[in-house]
């Protein structure tokens, strides 16, 4: 399980993610929602330990992320927003250096290679720099590196953005695939995919939490039953509250 208490993180006196709390449990494809600048991101890298925290705390599969770091992050797979990678490397050395990472040896690694390649279909640009990749290319190497070790949680900031319509359909598939025993948090502002991938969603705007339910449940709440249209409506509320 995911554990976030009171979680927040000032800049100086700007508060990009203001005391929020929310657990996720195996099983559960969490949509983060939220406008440009609502706070998204900033939560992902607290989670995923690459950005500390002001105050609050968050554990991962019982594992607390400020003093078991090594642990925690061994239980997660995180797509980072823009997806950075080696430049000058090969995808498939690039690969293999994850696998390392990550310590996987013998027949375990060749294993995950193989899916992780199969799954993303990289087989045609193994031996292809990564800074010569498309986007779409880019984004499928940062999915692989993610899921190279079959983590139980998976983080993925934007996962399909810059993929065109029938990868974006590829990558929908596998998460569906994955979801009955993983924890998945999606951060997106691409409302057609948490109604595709997600069973819950959380609206977040000027780093707090707006609203927290399925999204059939928050579709319903506008008079169109279209989830964009109360996403929008939430938010705006939000940024008034706020004001």
């Amino acid at each position: 399980m995911i554990e976030i208490n009171h979680l927040t993180k000032r800049y100086g006196p700007l508060t990009a993610v203001d005391d929020i709390s929310f657990q996720v449990a195996p099983g559960e494809v969490l949509g983060f929602l939220g406008p440009n600048g609502a706070g998204k991101s900033t939560t992902m890298k607290m989670i995923t330990g690459f950005l500390a925290p002001t105050s609050g705390s968050i554990r991962v599969c019982g594992h607390d992320v400020d003093s078991a770091p090594i642990a925690a992050k061994a239980c997660m797979g995180y797509l980072p927003e823009g997806a950075p990678a080696y430049a000058e490397m090969n995808v498939r050395a690039f690969l293999d250096f994850i696998a390392d990472i990550r310590e996987l040896t013998a027949d375990r690694r060749r294993s995950r290679l193989d899916d992780v390649i199969g799954r993303l279909a990289l087989g045609s640009v193994l031996d292809q720099a990564i800074e010569t990749l498309s986007k779409g290319f880019k984004r499928r190497v940062g999915l692989a590196q993610a899921l190279l070790h079959d983590p139980p949680v998976l983080i993925l900031d934007e996962p399909t953005d810059g993929l065109d319509p029938n990868q974006k359909h590829e990558v929908r598939t596998l998460i569906n695939a994955m979801a009955k025993d993983k924890i998945i948090v999606i951060s997106t502002h691409i409302l057609e995919e948490v109604d595709a991938v997600c069973n819950r969603a959380i609206i977040i705007a000027n780093g707090r939490i707006l609203a927290d339910d399925t999204p059939q449940q928050l579709a319903a709440r506008a008079p169109s039953g279209r989830l964009d249209d109360v996403f929008r409506t939430i938010t705006t509320q939000g940024a008034v509250a706020h004001a």
